[in-house]
């Protein structure tokens, strides 16, 4: 027999999302129970996502840092790698974290519970763990289920040599050849990581380019990096089928050359990714699911159930951990009886290649689609001092401005830490600053940040490091 259990709030989804949610509402003094599949919370992106990549992406920089070292006269033998040991480090970083997060939730009274939430009505799920199966019954509801891989059945092969990004994280054997199937910012990722680890790897993106939607300027040097790195990339190019063969899987595109063939070790599917709001009982409730499958909030994360709020990415793109633990204070603060409500106008995009990208506010890309007139100032980094020690002069930082106001709308860095530095063009945009705010910020020299400064005198018409031509 179910064991029932009772909670003022009770959050489905242990990842960034739900347990930021969950904490936000320990701390506001609410009663608090968690559920997630995994047996421990922290969600796709600690267990098969953000945190696991990452790790491989620092020993892929790793290993190409001290290739490219050889330019400077820095000479290292080629690296011995132990496919098992780096799986194990890897492992260890997620589990250590978990560790960590489970110990937030015994510290703020959050209870956890692994197992499988199918909701029953507004006000009550059915839980089905590993061990038991329990009926919770709440207030009200934090649905923080997240999303999954997108699955394209004519991929599947009985080998199991076709893998999503989940499947590719594990590097206990590196094929010869990879293809991957999806030129977003997984795939290429991944494939930065495969290659590094001395795999051919080829892409197939069915778009005109490779990270489809961003700048294009911004793209530009990481697609250069990647006809170095990979043994090819396929634009405009369609997978139409794959089948088992001996050793390998045989791929048909269909691309700009006509119908061809080639055979690879291994393929990974990254074409995207799908809301996890299928298969939950939502149908139970009176919460509404759009035609996209993401479940309909407002702007204070409530859907059309009184009892039922959503976040992260069941509840509409963009697909980001950030944007999601966000969204789980809003929500949390809003069922604690705070007057909030989700209110963005920057939430940063960050691609971790090599070298990496990211961008937050409007985009020239945008700008242009909706007809909105902006300025642009780029500034180079082959006139950064610290952009040339570092070997990363292809690097460019920009800033999109209101030609009218001067305020800073967006901005977009490529170059060696670009994740690291759009923060500071994130307050930018959501504090209204304007170019003369961040020329005027004096930033330590030398460092990379200061691009973000010389962009702004770039847009103001002096620039210490560059000449600019005026007008006579």
């Amino acid at each position: 027999m179910a064991r029932k259990i009772s909670t003022e709030l009770l959050v489905v989804g242990g990842g960034p999302g739900g347990y930021a949610a969950a904490f936000r509402a320990a701390d506001l003094g609410l009663e608090v129970v968690m559920v997630g599949e995994d047996a421990l919370p922290g969600g796709v992106c600690l267990h098969r996502g953000c945190i696991p990549s990452k790790a491989l992406l620092r020993a892929g920089h790793l290993i190409e840092e001290a290739r490219e070292a050889r330019d400077w006269g820095l000479t290292f033998g080629e690296p011995s790698i132990d496919p098992a040991k780096l799986n194990a480090w890897k492992q260890g970083v997620v589990d250590k974290l978990a560790a960590g997060v489970r110990g937030l939730c015994e510290l703020r009274k959050v209870t956890w519970l692994s197992g499988r939430a199918n909701f029953m009505s507004s006000t009550a799920v059915e839980l089905i763990g590993n061990d038991a199966t329990a009926v919770i019954e709440y207030g009200h509801c934090i649905l923080a289920s997240g999303s999954r891989p997108t699955k394209i059945r004519a991929f599947d092969v009985p080998s199991g040599r076709v893998v999503n990004s989940t499947g590719a994280l594990d590097v206990s054997s590196i094929p010869k050849t990879l293809l991957v199937i999806g030129g977003g910012y997984i795939g290429l990722e991944l494939g930065s990581v495969y290659a590094s680890l001395g795999a051919e790897v080829k892409v197939a993106e069915l778009g005109e380019a490779i990270l489809p939607g961003a700048d294009r300027d911004l793209v530009k040097p990481l697609q250069d990096k990647v006809a170095r790195q990979f043994a090819a990339v396929y634009v405009t190019t369609k997978v139409v089928g794959i089948a088992d063969v001996e050793g390998g899987v045989r791929v048909k595109f269909e691309g700009p050359p006509g119908a061809f063939e080639e055979t690879f070790e291994k393929a990974l599917v990254s074409i995207g990714r799908r809301p996890n709001s299928d298969g939950i009982g939502i149908e139970n409730t009176r919460a509404t699911v759009n035609a996209q499958g993401f479940v309909e909030v407002d702007e204070r994360q409530a859907t059309s159930d009184p009892a039922i709020h959503a976040i992260g990415d069941v509840a509409g793109p963009p697909l980001l951990a950030h944007k999601a633990a966000y969204e789980g204070k809003i929500a949390a603060e809003v069922l604690a009886g705070e007057n909030v409500v989700r209110d963005v106008r920057a939430v940063p995009a960050v691609v971790f290649t090599d070298p990496e990208i990211a961008w937050c506010g409007l985009t020239e890309t945008e700008a242009e689609a909706r007809g909105v007139k902006v300025k642009v100032a780029r500034f180079p980094w082959a006139a950064s001092g610290r952009a040339q020690t570092l070997g990363s002069p292809e690097g460019m930082t920009k800033i999109i401005v209101d030609p009218e106001t001067e305020r800073v709308l967006g901005a977009g860095i490529v170059g060696s830490g670009a994740g690291e530095l759009i923060s500071e063009a994130v307050v930018a945009v959501e504090m209204g600053a304007s170019v003369t705010d961040l020329a005027l910020s004096i930033h330590p020299h030398p460092t990379l940040s200061e691009t973000l400064a010389g962009a702004a005198e770039v847009f103001l018409g002096s620039a210490t490091d560059l000449f600019i031509k005026t007008r006579e």
